[in-house]
């Protein structure tokens, strides 16, 4: 067999027409028990691109698993040509803990490219970078809101590259916002070294949302439909509305610690001066107004029912892309 007929990942040997499940070997724990992390590998007879979908880089991010789950569990990953790779949980650590960060308590996406001797969140980014992320030639990453922050359905790529641009478009969330490539993260570091991401935000930690999940599954399709790998049995619907391009925005902030209520529903237009939430005391003698500082689309809400003063209760847009 040529090279390009066999994968070769993880210490293992994947064939044209292969499906395989091969352990991305993280750690032991204390117990010396091991703990692998499952990569789902499916590959058509049909050479082509190879797609890498992931999830669960933050441990609390439960909805981007659901996500990668769906995928799966539907059949999505089968192609028709190429080759797509599923690793539905990559911080397996932060998954069973029900936390967001490494047990050594590194946020994963903070320590990208890693070190192969370095701590152990490091080491694990370090053997994703060095043995999986190389064979991808796309990305498709998903995540959820912090806390208790509800992202709309959203893909955040960085401005001014064509081949993003096109495949967000493609993808069709209800918006796309562009943000810089934060230092030392997943999707800088794959920018850095050529390999496109789109990554997904949607929903909120420790929380499984429908809507968010059906949106990024339909995106998923319509990309893996676009690069011809999605195979006929599956359905390809046109998105529900034109993607809103979000090229600034700002976190509106608490003024006063209180009880919170948004009176205004994600991906919302508001005017400057609307009243878009209230926070209010126990005891029925505080009632403040929170109104938008300007007009744009809300596309984040903090949904905790307690804040305290500073805390980002909203992400409103401050200037959209045309």
């Amino acid at each position: 067999m040529s090279e390009k007929e066999v994968l070769e990942i993880l210490g293992e040997k994947v064939a044209l027409g292969e499906s395989k499940t091969v352990k991305f070997n993280v750690a032991k724990l204390h117990t010396q028990n091991k703990i692998d992390v499952p990569v789902i590998i499916e590959r058509s007879k049909n050479p082509g691109p190879t797609v890498l979908i992931t999830a669960g880089i933050h441990g609390d991010e439960i909805n981007g698993v659901e996500i990668v789950r769906q995928i799966i569990a539907k059949g999505i990953n089968k192609p028709k040509k190429g080759t797509i790779i599923c690793i539905p949980v990559i911080n397996v650590f932060g998954f069973i803990h029900m936390d967001r960060e490494f047990p050594d308590g590194r946020d994963l996406n903070r320590v990208f490219p890693g070190s192969k001797s370095g701590s152990l969140a490091s080491r694990v980014a370090h053997k994703l970078m060095s043995e999986i992320v190389p064979h991808a030639d796309l990305i498709m990453d998903f995540h959820t809101g912090g806390a208790d922050r509800f992202n709309a359905a959203q893909i955040r790529i960085v401005k001014g590259e064509v081949v993003l641009d096109e495949l967000a478009n493609i993808f069709g969330p209800p918006f796309v916002f562009y943000s810089k490539n934060l230092n030392k993260s997943f999707r800088n570091t794959c920018y850095k070294r050529g390999i496109p991401m789109l990554l997904f935000e949607g929903g909120k930690s420790f929380h499984i949302d429908s809507t968010i999940t059906n949106t990024a599954v339909n995106g998923a399709k319509r990309v893996l439909n676009h690069l011809d790998m999605l195979t006929k049995k599956f359905k390809v619907s046109k998105p529900k509305k034109p993607c809103v391009y979000i090229s600034e925005s700002k976190w509106i902030r608490a003024n006063y610690s209180g009880m919170f209520k948004a009176s205004v529903k994600l991906n919302a237009i508001v005017k400057k001066g609307d009243v878009i939430g209230h926070i209010t005391d126990p005891y029925g003698s505080f009632n403040h107004f929170v109104k938008a500082p300007n007009d744009g689309y809300i596309f984040n809400i903090n949904h905790s029912p307690l804040v305290y003063q500073g805390d980002a209760i909203f992400h409103i847009s401050t200037k959209l892309e045309k």
